[in-house]
């Protein structure tokens, strides 16, 4: 298990800006706390700053449940390049499905499953993000998410990533 590193440029660890391709605004991890085999654990506060907070709900505002997925779909992206494409997943190729993926691919969502609520996220709440790796099939990375709130479950949901080559 390995720890965090955060060296952070606006709060964001730089293991995080160098393992996917997204910026803030649109940038929901703030560090990795911990990673292991097919699994990762990521942190992020949301900011009553954050844009979105204006028009979702003005006066009682409530993270909206796209981003929460979307932070989940970041964490599998870190750990979708950390393993060179594979996210360590198990299947298809000749090395149990770890074949690198090209060195500038961009993970694509290409399938939600499901995605179940159970609890509201505010400004100022801390959030836990993982997502563990199940399977690959064809070039499609399967996973499973979930984000907790002290402890508590927020958010679980299942969908696949794959990679697109650089646009030309």
């Amino acid at each position: 298990m390995q720890q965090a590193k955060e060296t952070a440029t606006g709060g964001v660890g730089a293991d995080v800006l160098a393992a996917i391709p997204h910026r803030p605004p649109f940038l929901f991890i703030d560090a990795v706390r911990e990673r292991g085999e097919g699994w990762i654990a990521c942190e992020r506060t949301f900011r009553a700053e954050e844009p979105f907070y204006a028009g979702h709900f003005p006066g009682n505002p409530v993270t909206p449940g796209v981003i929460l997925c979307e932070a989940v779909f970041q964490a599998a992206a870190i750990l979708f390049a950390e393993s060179g494409g594979g996210g360590g997943l198990t299947g298809g190729g000749e090395n149990g499905g770890a074949a690198p993926a090209a060195p500038a691919a961009t993970p694509l969502l290409c399938r939600v499953e499901t995605a179940r609520f159970r609890q509201v996220v505010r400004p100022g709440d801390t959030v836990r993000i993982e997502a563990r790796a199940k399977e690959k099939m064809q070039g499609f990375h399967f996973f499973d998410g979930k984000i907790t709130l002290g402890g508590k479950t927020v958010l679980t949901l299942a969908f696949a990533l794959t990679h697109a080559a650089p646009a030309r």
